[in-house]
């Protein structure tokens, strides 16, 4: 009977897109104690105030991390994919300032932040790992808001399905250039700043213009080059080692 897989083996393979990682940074990363906890949609990885006493990584499923107005209006800033660090930057800072919700049923892998701390501390390629994993997160976020705050309803729309192609496929997690979208059109909408009728608007043109097709929640791309240009995406942000997900037709 073979071993079952390790909980930060995707992990591993997220930072090493972005950093080189030896034989021995992976070993020791591997070897971090973990407990993996299974988690329905919408619960709650940490709350905002709430101090934090682990790091978590998303090993399976998808989460979103949120900030909440003072009427209660909820905004998507991050979306996160199997393999991504959940809010490295706790291991400097000591309270969460937003909220961190599963978008789907997942498994997250709990460490303990003494534990993450002291292999960064030992270990200088897994420090850099993480903190360049950190920076594209911020490169990230800095889209988001160009996206938000100076495209239009359908060119935010279309960059948004093209980011989540492109990391879905540089983690090796897409099915014949397309996949099934794990957010409702409500929560595309608490992303993209628009109304889910508006998200409805912009998925039906770009399905009439042949850049996508849709079968229930699956997502394929017989347009992907015309989406991007729609989309206005460039996946330099991404900080990828290779440019993924650009084929055409």
């Amino acid at each position: 009977m073979s071993a079952p897989p390790n909980p930060l083996q995707s992990l591993i393979r997220n930072l090493s897109l972005r950093a080189p990682l030896d034989a021995d940074d992976c070993r020791l990363m591997a070897a971090l104690p973990v407990t993996v906890r299974t988690l329905e949609a919408s619960t709650y990885v940490i709350r905002e105030a709430e101090r934090p006493g682990s790091c978590f990584v998303l090993m399976a499923g998808f989460a979103f991390r949120q900030k909440l107005t003072g009427d209660g209006t909820q905004q998507i800033v991050a979306l996160h994919i199997p393999g991504d660090p959940i809010d490295l930057h706790y291991l400097a800072l000591d309270v969460a300032d937003h909220s961190v919700q599963m978008l789907t049923r997942g498994d997250i892998a709990v460490i303990a932040r003494a534990d993450l701390q002291h292999l960064v501390k030992t270990r200088p390629a897994v420090g850099h790992a993480l903190f360049a994993n950190m920076l594209a997160e911020t490169a990230i976020s800095r889209e988001w808001i160009v996206n938000v705050g100076r495209r239009n309803a359908l060119t935010r729309t279309a960059h948004l399905l093209c980011e989540l192609g492109a990391r879905l496929e540089a983690a090796d997690l897409i099915d014949e250039y397309g996949y099934v979208l794990p957010m409702t059109q409500e929560r595309l909408g608490d992303a993209l700043g628009l109304t889910s009728v508006h998200v409805n608007r912009m998925l039906k043109e770009l399905e009439i213009g042949g850049l996508i097709s849709r079968t229930k929640r699956k997502i394929n791309f017989p347009g992907w080059e015309q989406l991007r240009s729609i989309g206005d995406f460039n996946q330099r942000y991404l900080h990828l080692q290779a440019d993924l997900f650009s084929h055409s037709g």
